[in-house]
């Protein structure tokens, strides 16, 4: 498996570094601070960050790639926690007072994070006043998308739940694209049944129905979404609603830290979703 491969973080600009909304507002020398304490690490695909079960060492903020949070259960079974996109915190066990990673993070694509030691994250949390709201907004949405996975579990059914995460997809990496809206990185069957709780074979049933219906196109590693409202209704569980219905849940997010201004997109696609690149 790659390896990290560590960077000078004094490489990275001031200018750079406030394209993120985490650290627009602060000054060159809180920034100097910040650079000073981080390193920068480059991850090929399939590099870890960090593994389930480690010492909780480090935290990070991913400045380009996608990596994706995998967490092993008791009985072997692998499952997709959710995926982590530029601009970013991760690794925040400490700040949960863990002493391990209770996940693995891997890049599903060539990625770049800095990484802060541990014992740091008194100082990262008291540099601002926007700072330590991020990092409280970035901790309470991940225990909120924990119970909402565990509701979802609980009560949808598989085909739900699958239109769910693709959704949620299409708003964190939406790209546009001539056939539809694609998931813009490397996604398989295999990651949304980890993801959602189910088969492989399940997942691959479903996509190969929604593909002839016209819903989605389905290739090696990629998902594109065709009709984008009617997959808001399989999520809802719901055949009539309204075209433009737009369910809360596919427009309440984790939060953006990665300084995107305002988006003319339809509201559920939210504000990761990427015009053609």
């Amino acid at each position: 498996m790659p390896s990290p491969a560590v960077l000078p973080s004094a490489a990275l600009s001031p200018v750079y570094l406030r394209s993120f909304a985490l650290f627009e507002r602060l000054t060159d020398v809180q920034l100097q601070s910040i650079q000073q304490e981080a390193r920068t690490l480059r991850l090929p695909v399939s590099a870890c960050a960090f593994r389930q079960g480690e010492p909780a060492a480090h935290f990070y903020l991913l400045l380009q790639g996608r990596l994706k949070v995998t967490q092993c259960t008791c009985g072997g079974a692998q499952v997709v926690v959710r995926y982590v996109n530029p601009g970013d915190l991760f690794g925040l066990a400490r700040a949960m007072r863990q002493p391990l990673y209770p996940a693995c993070a891997v890049a599903v694509e060539d990625s770049v994070c800095l990484a802060w030691p541990a014992q740091t994250w008194p100082r990262f949390v008291a540099l601002s006043p926007d700072v330590a709201g991020a990092v409280l907004q970035a901790v309470g949405q991940r225990l909120q998308d924990a119970h909402v996975r565990i509701q979802e579990l609980s009560t949808e059914e598989v085909e739900q739940r699958v239109a769910r995460a693709i959704l949620r997809l299409v708003d964190q990496a939406g790209e546009q694209t001539d056939e539809g809206i694609a998931i813009s990185f490397p996604i398989t069957r295999q990651d949304i049944a980890e993801t959602t709780g189910t088969t492989l074979h399940t997942v691959s049933r479903l996509l190969s129905a929604w593909q002839q219906r016209g819903l989605v196109v389905n290739r090696r590693k990629r998902v594109v979404v065709r009709q984008l409202d009617d997959l808001i209704r399989l999520s809802e569980g719901a055949a009539e609603q309204p075209l433009n219905y737009c369910p809360m849940s596919m427009t309440s997010r984790k939060p953006t830290l990665a300084g995107a201004g305002p988006t003319e997109q339809p509201p559920f696609l939210g504000s990761r979703m990427k015009s053609g690149m």
